[in-house]
C-alpha cells in the first residue's frame, strides 16, 4: 500500500507541510500559538482567517532553532494534521527538518512526539542544506555534485558544505543571528527613535519585509540618510494600523520606498545626488506635499534604519555578537573543506531561508566575499528563487523518490531498537 507522506519543514518562524510529490506545501503557517490582546484564549495561527495581531503575546516551541517545548509543538502539530492537511498520521510516513547538531536529548523528544504521541508509522530526518541542495539540483541550471548551502533562517544562519546531498558536518558554521534577532534589532531603533513598538512583533516583522535592503556602500548611504527631505532617498512612511479603518499596518507612498533601488554600487554622492534629482521629480513634489509627520496619525518614518538592521548579517559584532559575519563564515566553512572542494564550493553558493529575501544581499555577499577568496576562483552565488519554500520543495522531491522507502526508520524499529540506535540512519 502506498503511503502518504508527510513533508514537514518545521522552521523556528514558519512552518510548511504538505504531502510529498507535491510542488508547493498545503499549509504555510507560524510555528507559535498566539493571545491577542482582546482575548484571554491562546490561538492558533489560520492561513486563512486574518487576525487582529497588534500587541498580541507570543509563544514559540523552537528557540534557537531548538525544540525546547515539546508540548506545546504537540497542540501546534495536532491542529496542523487535524484542521489544515486532513492527515492521519498512524497512515503516514513524515519526513521531518531538523537543524544541524541537535541534542540528542531534543532528539528524543522529537521521536517521542513522532511515534509516541501521533503515531505515524515510519520517519526521516533530513537536514535542511540537503534539500535545498537536492531541490537546487533538480533545477536544469544547477548541476554540481556540491554546493554551498547558506541557510539564514529565523533563528539561525548556516553555512554547510554538501557534498553529493550529504551535509559535511565538520565544516559547518554557524552565525547565531536570523530573522528573530533582526525584527527585534528594527523594534528596538524604532522605539528609541519615534513609536514604541517593543510588543510588536508581527507588525515589525512587516516593516523588515517590506522596507529592509543590504547597502551596497554603507558609508555612503549613511551620509544620503542624514539629508533632509527630498535629497535623503531613503526616508519612507509607515502607517500602524489604528483597529478601525484598517487593522494591518502599510507603507505610505509604496513609490517613494523604492527610490534607492535607483542607486548604483559604485555611485558616489554627487552621482546619486543627479539622480535623485533627474529620476524622482514626480516623488519629490509628493514629498514636499506631505506635511510633517503627523503624530496623531500613528505613523513612522524610516531612514538609515532600512540598511542598518539588515547591515547585522555582516557585522553581527555591532549588536554585541562576539561572532563573525555572513562572508568570513562563509571562507571558514570552505577552508574547513579538502582543497580540492574549495573551489567548487566558491562556484556553486545557494542562499536559502527567508532571511535572505532582503534586496541586494548576493550583490553585498559576493562583494564581501571577493577580497577574502583566492584570486583564480570563482565566486558565483544563487539565491533561491522562493527561498522560503526552496528546503521544503527539496524534502517533497525526496519524498517521492524510489530511495525514500529504504531510508526511513519504522515505529516497530523504533520500539526494537529506541531512539538512540534509530538515529544512526540518518547521520
Amino acid at each position: 500500500m502506498h503511503q502518504n507522506v508527510v513533508v514537514l519543514d518545521n522552521g523556528g518562524g514558519l512552518i510548511k507541510a504538505g504531502l510529498g510529490g507535491e510542488r508547493d506545501p498545503s499549509a504555510i503557517i507560524p510555528n507559535c500559538v498566539y493571545r491577542p490582546l482582546s482575548s484571554k484564549k491562546w490561538v492558533h495561527p489560520s492561513p486563512t482567517e486574518p487576525m487582529d495581531l497588534t500587541s498580541a503575546a507570543v509563544r514559540r516551541p523552537i528557540d534557537r532553532g531548538y525544540l525546547i517545548n515539546p508540548d506545546l509543538q504537540r497542540e501546534i502539530w495536532a491542529n496542523l494534521f487535524s484542521s489544515l492537511l486532513r492527515v492521519n498520521p498512524a497512515q503516514s510516513s513524515l519526513l521531518l527538518t531538523e537543524p544541524l547538531f541537535t541534542l540528542p536529548s531534543i532528539q528524543r523528544a522529537t521521536d517521542e512526539l513522532v511515534f509516541e504521541d501521533f503515531n505515524f508509522s515510519s520517519f526521516y530526518v533530513a537536514h535542511s542544506p540537503s534539500l535545498a541542495h537536492l531541490y537546487e539540483a533538480s533545477q536544469r541550471t544547477f548541476k554540481a555534485q556540491c554546493s554551498l548551502v547558506v541557510d539564514c533562517g529565523f533563528s539561525f544562519t548556516h553555512a554547510v558544505p554538501v557534498f553529493q546531498n550529504f551535509p559535511i558536518n565538520y565544516a559547518a558554521k554557524r552565525i547565531d543571528l536570523g530573522g528573530k534577532a533582526l525584527t527585534n534589532y528594527l523594534k528596538e531603533l524604532v522605539s528609541y527613535r519615534s513609536v514604541n513598538v517593543m510588543d510588536e512583533t508581527f507588525l515589525i516583522d512587516d516593516v523588515k519585509e517590506k522596507l529592509c535592503f543590504v547597502s551596497l556602500d554603507v558609508a555612503r548611504d549613511l551620509q544620503i540618510a542624514k539629508k533632509q527631505g527630498k535629497d535623503n532617498a531613503f526616508r519612507c512612511t509607515y502607517v500602524l494600523p489604528d483597529g478601525v479603518t484598517h487593522t494591518k499596518g502599510f507603507v505610505k507612498n509604496p513609490e517613494e520606498a523604492q527610490r534607492y533601488l535607483a542607486l548604483g554600487d559604485g555611485d558616489t554622492l554627487e552621482e546619486v545626488q543627479e539622480k535623485m534629482d533627474v529620476d524622482q521629480m514626480e516623488v519629490t513634489n509628493k514629498l514636499e506635499d506631505r506635511k510633517k509627520i503627523d503624530l496623531t496619525k500613528n505613523e513612522f518614518d524610516l531612514t538609515n534604519e532600512r540598511f542598518l538592521v539588515p547591515e547585522m548579517i555582516f557585522h553581527p559584532a555591532d549588536l554585541g555578537m562576539n561572532q563573525a559575519g555572513l562572508a568570513e563564515c562563509i571562507v571558514r566553512a570552505v577552508s574547513s573543506c579538502h582543497p580540492h572542494l574549495q573551489p567548487v564550493l566558491y562556484e556553486n553558493i545557494i542562499l536559502t531561508g527567508g532571511s535572505t529575501l532582503f534586496p541586494r544581499l548576493s550583490d553585498r555577499l559576493e562583494k564581501e566575499l571577493r577580497p577574502l577568496v583566492p584570486d583564480d576562483y570563482q565566486v558565483n552565488i544563487t539565491p533561491q528563487q522562493d527561498p522560503i519554500l526552496g528546503v521544503w520543495r527539496g524534502g517533497s522531491l525526496l519524498a517521492s523518490s524510489p530511495d525514500f522507502e529504504a531510508m526511513r526508520v519504522t515505529k516497530a524499529d523504533y520500539e526494537e531498537l529506541g531512539s538512540a540506535r534509530c538515529r544512526r540512519r540518518f547521520c
